[in-house]
């Protein structure tokens, strides 16, 4: 096994990745949410070393130092997922397996549905298809409901409101406190807010438009989620033309790389073949 904690640059902007597990496992690369960096998988990834498989982390933009540029327009989706694919043909990276939880997997989800050929699976924890957020809120108030703290993110000021008490509100929607401390940084919590101000004001569904997907595919939701209800999640088979599987996890929150480690690296594997 070997890890190496590497940068990448893409747009003027550089990237901290991270890449690990044994030298000839297919890879697998894992996509970070709002507000916690790529920490998240710490008790997935030695898992999927396990079952064979090498992986690759990136903090994304807005989160790594060196890839916080001003202005809320650099935080567009298709902006977000040129770097992740810029940085895979940086890395050589030509074919892997795409994962991603929240806002990771909005952009996994684009990124299997825009470079089929250069993924072989697609593994999205809690964030569904976006077509299929689409339906799920113009089926009833549920995901209308959910969705109400974005108004928050979206205002001026969301910063301060955040980090004030030590990120007091971040705490009680469940992020684990030790993956607080790099998002509480003095000018840390802006690039992460712009991802939904630039994505979520205007004409949001066309902001997240996102073609359906050709590559097999497994939803993982969790039946605690507050912010990301059961319709989105299983809603979302309607947009993969392949294989599809549905996984609810019971009696786990939002934060499913955190707080269910063994039950994502089991259906990464499994996506992966390696069980």
């Amino acid at each position: 096994m070997t890890t190496s904690r590497l940068t990448a640059t893409h747009d003027g902007l550089t990237f901290d990745v991270e890449e690990s597990g044994p030298a000839r496992g297919p890879w697998v690369v894992l996509l970070h949410g709002f507000p916690v960096n790529s920490q998240c998988y710490d008790e997935v990834i030695p898992r999927l070393h396990e079952a064979g498989l090498r992986t690759l982390r990136i903090n994304q933009r807005g989160y790594s130092p060196g890839a916080r540029p001003d202005g809320v327009d650099e935080y567009r989706l298709e902006k977000l997922v040129d770097d992740v694919s810029e940085i895979l043909i940086q890395l050589n990276i030509s074919y892997s397996m795409i994962v991603g939880h929240d806002w990771g997997g909005i952009v996994a989800w684009h990124l299997a549905a825009k470079y089929p050929d250069r993924f072989t699976g697609l593994v999205a924890a809690s964030t569904g298809h976006p077509s299929a957020m689409r339906d799920a809120l113009a089926v009833g108030d549920d995901q209308r409901r959910r969705s109400a703290y974005i108004k928050d993110f979206i205002a001026d000021g969301a910063e301060e409101n955040l980090r004030a008490r030590d990120g007091v509100l971040l705490r009680k929607a469940g992020v684990p406190k030790e993956e607080l401390a790099p998002i509480l940084e003095p000018g840390a919590l802006t690039g992460p807010l712009n991802w939904y101000r630039a994505n979520f004001t205007g004409d949001v569904a066309a902001n997240l438009a996102c073609p359906p997907v050709e590559i097999p595919t497994t939803m993982v939701w969790s039946d605690g989620d507050a912010a990301l209800g059961r319709e989105q999640a299983e809603f979302s088979g309607r947009y993969v033309y392949s294989d599809f599987r549905f996984s609810v996890l019971e009696g786990v929150d939002h934060w499913i790389p955190e707080k269910a480690p063994a039950a994502l690296a089991s259906e990464i594997a499994l996506r992966s073949n390696r069980f």
